[in-house]
């Protein structure tokens, strides 16, 4: 799919379907990158500069604003929700301005993939910020998670289950790890749950044990085919393998585990954490009250009520797959994008010298 570029970057100042930007007749490589990815809870920017090793981050932005909020029983974003997504994105375009971005990529998923107003939200967001955003499949969203994390999946591990809980679908990427390339993957799987509509279909701010059994169970539920198809409880038994978790439930249980003072993204990616004390921290937050869940520096007010669908959520996952080892990704789409945009121009340039 293209690259797209905010038509707000500033006047007299063009950028080409392929991410170059252009002035006067003149073409420079892109130097300067950017990525959005709008999920159903977060909206999330990162802009970086290439490295001879990866990328070094100049600027970054996380906001949840909740667009799919309602959308599992009603069908459209709400009004409220498009207001609160279009104002952090315009947010996102001054960011992306102040830095020159020369390259980007702005993509939205379920949420937008599931809404009949979805178009319309589109449009307006394009008309009020710049910002041209694309709708990924499932399958893209997937491949983007599991760019972004690679560098985190252990080579002595021959195999490893990649997991993102999203807002409004969780995805599972099961995979063969492959000395000294990229991990081949054995097959993908959406589930049409995240954390959002898992709580609008059971929960809320206060959420029994029977009610988060039932949530358990109806995600185990959904895990099901995956594991028929491609056997990987036999896997595991004869192979060494690992879970790689990118989410904001997985990151948010590990600095709750660490014990952090406020969420410590340097201490928290790539950390390795024993699947149960995992299932230790979630089942410490689940017996919580709303406000006893809010008042921890790692969850506070925006999460609360979320956090314990997640819980589920991974709970569900390391039920119907008994692995040992949890690697913590604070990182998913936005670094997939920014790599194969970088990894795209690299050989583009090799091929013109």
């Amino acid at each position: 799919m293209p690259d797209r570029t905010p038509a707000s970057q500033g006047a007299g100042r063009r950028v080409g379907k392929g991410g170059k930007s252009t002035q006067g007749g003149d073409c420079a490589p892109a130097r300067t990158y950017a990525a959005i990815d709008l999920g159903t809870n977060n909206c999330r920017l990162l802009i970086a500069e290439p490295r001879d090793t990866g990328f070094h981050v100049v600027d970054a932005f996380s906001r949840i604003v909740r667009l799919g909020e309602g959308v599992d029983s009603s069908g459209v974003l709400s009004d409220a929700a498009i207001d609160r997504t279009v104002s952090a994105l315009r947010v996102c375009a001054g960011k992306m301005r102040s830095s020159r971005v020369a390259r980007t990529r702005t993509v939205a998923t379920e949420a937008c993939r599931r809404a009949a107003n979805g178009q319309g939200f589109l449009d307006r967001v394009a008309r009020e910020t710049g910002i041209d955003l694309e709708i990924i499949d499932p399958g893209e969203e997937a491949g983007l998670a599991l760019a972004g994390c690679t560098p985190l999946i252990d080579p002595e591990c021959r195999h490893a289950l990649v997991f993102d809980i999203g807002g409004g679908s969780t995805e599972l990427i099961w995979v063969e790890v492959v000395p000294g390339d990229d991990p081949r993957v054995i097959g993908w799987t959406s589930l049409s749950c995240g954390v959002v509509t898992l709580t609008e279909r059971h929960g809320g701010d206060e959420i029994s044990s029977a009610t988060y059994e039932d949530m358990v169970q109806f995600v185990t539920g959904l895990l099901h085919e995956f594991e028929a198809k491609h056997k990987i409880r036999d896997a595991i038994q004869t192979d060494k393998a690992h879970l790689l978790g990118t989410s904001g439930t997985v990151t948010t249980l590990a600095a709750v585990h660490l014990g952090l003072p406020r969420y410590d993204r340097s201490k928290v990616d790539g950390t390795w954490i024993d699947v149960a004390s995992l299932a230790a921290v979630a089942g410490r937050l689940k017996g919580m009250s709303f406000e006893q869940r809010a008042q921890n520096p790692c969850i506070r007010r925006a999460r609360a009520d979320l956090v314990v669908a997640g819980c589920a959520i991974m709970d569900a996952i390391t039920g119907m797959w008994d692995m040992q080892r949890l690697r913590v990704a604070d990182r998913g789409l936005r670094e997939g994008m920014l790599t194969q945009m970088m990894s795209a121009d690299r050989r583009e340039k090799a091929g013109t010298q």
